[in-house]
């Protein structure tokens, strides 16, 4: 009795891949894909240009200047980590629009939460919150306050509502 196997003839056939091949370039297209996407909408996030507003240079002097000049105050509270901030300077600040109305009725300031020198601000009007628009009288009394981002519209709208006369300057 023979009990060995008998040696088959070597195979002349490539070994067969599984259908991975092809799979692989896929998900290496769809991550590179997200990576490139990702890394645009990192930069569009934080991205800011820069604009002409003829800001304070901090809430005392806007204050002094206010005095001086009985135009209402503009204090913007901003943070450097705060992207909804950076999105509302890259939409509505940096518009030409805006910039026109702010320079000509207003003293604008803006005014950093994490500023150990803005804390006295910060403070007084009860800021928790960025981004958050305030619009005082020259004596630093609240005429207005939006809490959160807007658009150009409604923060034109919002300077409005403090001089309905200007309907056509704005």
């Amino acid at each position: 009795m023979n009990d060995t196997q008998p040696q088959l003839p070597p195979s002349t056939e490539p070994a067969s891949r599984p259908a991975r091949g092809k799979v692989f370039p896929f998900w290496r297209w769809f991550w590179l894909s997200f990576l490139a996407v990702s890394l645009v909408y990192v930069w569009y996030s934080f991205y800011v240009p820069s604009n002409r507003v003829a800001w304070a240079a901090n809430y005392t002097s806007a204050q002094h200047n206010a005095a001086q000049s009985g135009k209402p105050i503009i204090l913007y509270f901003t943070g450097k980590w705060c992207v909804p901030c950076r999105i509302m300077k890259r939409q509505v600040w940096a518009d030409d629009q805006v910039t026109a109305s702010v320079n000509a009725a207003f003293i604008p300031v803006t005014i950093d939460v994490g500023d150990p020198d803005a804390a006295e601000a910060v403070s007084r009007y009860g800021v928790g919150a960025t981004p958050n628009t305030i619009i005082t009288d020259p004596q630093g009394n609240v005429l207005i306050q939006r809490q959160g981002g807007m658009g150009k519209a409604e923060f034109l709208d919002m300077l409005r509502t403090l001089n309905p006369s200007s309907k056509n300057d704005l």
